[in-house]
């Protein structure tokens, strides 16, 4: 099955690619590796402000590390010149916009790393990070950025 396929198949439509809020690019390739810069957990086209274990509970978090997979999705097909050309998914690093006793920031990253995990089967499988920061930019509640070996 394609990955379009298996996107279809889970209700998911990829986003065009975001315009940078600063000086940088969407991504950059050296190689066959591919480096996505962060992006921040969006809902319903806005910003998704809030800082877990204050005023978002994990579930919450994951459901916007969900939500910044599927950008980072619509930017890797871009990059790759298509889902299909993803070799595979190298590594994930999640900053968690949480309070200094939050301690669930891998469980938040989950998000992100179950859906690669249900696009990609094998192939979406990586290494990953998870940090907890006192603050993202624009507020937002989660930023990811992703690593990626392409054909």
């Amino acid at each position: 099955m394609s990955i379009n396929a298996r996107l279809q198949e889970l209700g998911i439509t990829l986003p065009p690619v975001a315009i940078p809020a600063a000086s940088y690019v969407p991504y950059a390739q050296t190689g066959k590796t591919i480096f996505l810069s962060g992006h921040i957990a969006k809902k319903d086209g806005k910003v998704w402000v809030g800082k877990l274990g204050q005023d978002m509970n994990t579930e919450e978090g994951k459901l916007a590390a969900r939500a910044v997979a599927i950008d980072l999705l619509g930017t890797l097909a871009v990059a790759a010149k298509g889902l299909d050309n993803v070799v595979r998914i190298v590594k994930v690093m999640s900053l968690v916009n949480s309070t200094q006793d939050f301690t669930e920031h891998h469980l938040v990253t989950n998000g992100c790393s179950e859906l690669l995990g249900e696009v990609f089967g094998e192939k979406g499988v990586h290494a990953r990070s998870a940090f907890g920061v006192a603050q993202v930019p624009l507020g937002a509640c989660v930023e990811i950025e992703l690593i990626a070996e392409v054909a």
